[in-house]
């Protein structure tokens, strides 16, 4: 049986996940990454997406996250996020209510000048990240 890794997701607000588990894949900025037992240690920015790992009896589990931090170590993976829910905590309809107020703002508000698209492009993929895994748990 392979070696298990320590998975801890951080938010401001709460310790969302602290366990061991076999593997952890994460949405890093430049490509999604895995992390087993003994990798090499390193540091990188992760952007909104989902994190997805095996717990140790080798269960499947995915968790949203809005951006942060991951640092992989040996024996352990950290995730500071600046928000984080797991996929059972995501509540489909709020979900729903938010890209559609994130697609209409990007649409009605593309004609005002002082619109920031950066922040509203963030906000619609969020929601759209949102959905697809709280959609997901249907399947």
């Amino acid at each position: 049986m392979a070696e298990k890794i320590k998975l801890e997701v951080v938010t401001p607000e709460k310790i969302v996940v602290s366990e061991d588990v076999q593997i952890v894949a994460a949405p890093g900025t430049l490509g999604e990454f895995g992390v087993l037992s003994g990798h090499t240690p390193f540091m990188t920015s992760l952007k909104t997406g989902t994190i997805r790992y095996t717990d140790a009896s080798g269960v499947e589990h995915s968790v949203f996250i809005s951006g942060g931090f991951a640092e992989a170590l040996p024996t352990k993976v950290t995730v500071l996020a600046e928000s984080a829910e797991r996929r059972r905590e995501i509540d489909l309809e709020r979900a729903m209510a938010a890209l559609e107020r994130a697609q209409k703002r990007m649409v009605e508000d593309r004609k005002k000048e002082d619109i920031d698209f950066t922040r509203a492009r963030a906000a619609l993929e969020r929601a759209l990240q949102r959905v697809r895994l709280a959609e997901s748990r249907k399947r």
